[in-house]
C-alpha cells in the first residue's frame, strides 16, 4: 500500500510544475500542456483524499475533471488551428488577433 503523502507529493510536484510552465513559458502549447498537468495533479488529489476517506464523490469529481479538460483541450486545439492560420507563431506575447 503507497502511503497518502506520496500521492500529495507528486501531485504537489506536478502542480509547481504546472505553475512554472503556465508563468514562465512563452509558447501557447507549452502554456497548454502545463494547464494540463495542474488538472492532472488536482485529479491526483481527489483520488487520493476519496481513497483515504473511503468516499466515491473524488473519483466522481475525478472523472468531471477529466472529461472537462478533454473538452478544453478540444476547444483550444481548435483556437490554435484558426490563429495559426493567420499568424506564423504561437508565442502568448505576439498573438494579439483575439483584442478588442
Amino acid at each position: 500500500m503507497i502511503p497518502t503523502l506520496w500521492y500529495l507529493i507528486l501531485a504537489v510536484t506536478l502542480f509547481v510544475i504546472g505553475a512554472a510552465g503556465v508563468l514562465l513559458r512563452r509558447n501557447v502549447l507549452i502554456v497548454l500542456m502545463s494547464l494540463e498537468l495542474m488538472l492532472n495533479s488536482v485529479t491526483i488529489n481527489l483520488l487520493a483524499f476519496g481513497h483515504v476517506l473511503q468516499d466515491l464523490r473524488g473519483q466522481i469529481i475525478a472523472i468531471f475533471v477529466i472529461a472537462i479538460t478533454a473538452a478544453e483541450v478540444a476547444v483550444a486545439l481548435g483556437i490554435l488551428v484558426a490563429l495559426l492560420r493567420n499568424k506564423d507563431t504561437l508565442e502568448v506575447d505576439e498573438l494579439t488577433i483575439l483584442k478588442g
